[in-house]
């Protein structure tokens, strides 16, 4: 059987595995959008852009998270329709 479903090509590994976008799931997520955004975030750099204006006044040894990922998962939160953060799950 032959597999038409168009794939989402050039998309970013995350935490070393390789992503891929099918679009014949059905109804599975609204968040789909999300992966285009990151990459594009991640392409363009807005993040770490950003994150060099600001001033960090944390102790860097008590760092877990740095600003510009702070920033990212803000932005796509935003992009995503979660604005006020709290539907965050990680």
């Amino acid at each position: 059987m032959c597999d038409l479903t168009p794939m989402l090509p050039g998309l970013s590994s995350v935490a070393g595995k390789t992503v891929v976008a099918k679009f014949d799931g059905g109804r599975l997520s609204s968040d789909g959008g999300l992966l285009m955004l990151r990459e594009a975030e991640h392409r363009l750099r807005v993040a770490d852009r950003l994150a060099s204006c600001i001033n960090d006044p944390r102790s860097p040894e008590l760092i877990t998270h740095s600003l510009a990922a702070i920033i990212r998962f803000r932005l796509l939160m935003i992009a995503a329709g979660y604005e006020d953060g709290n539907d965050a799950s990680t």
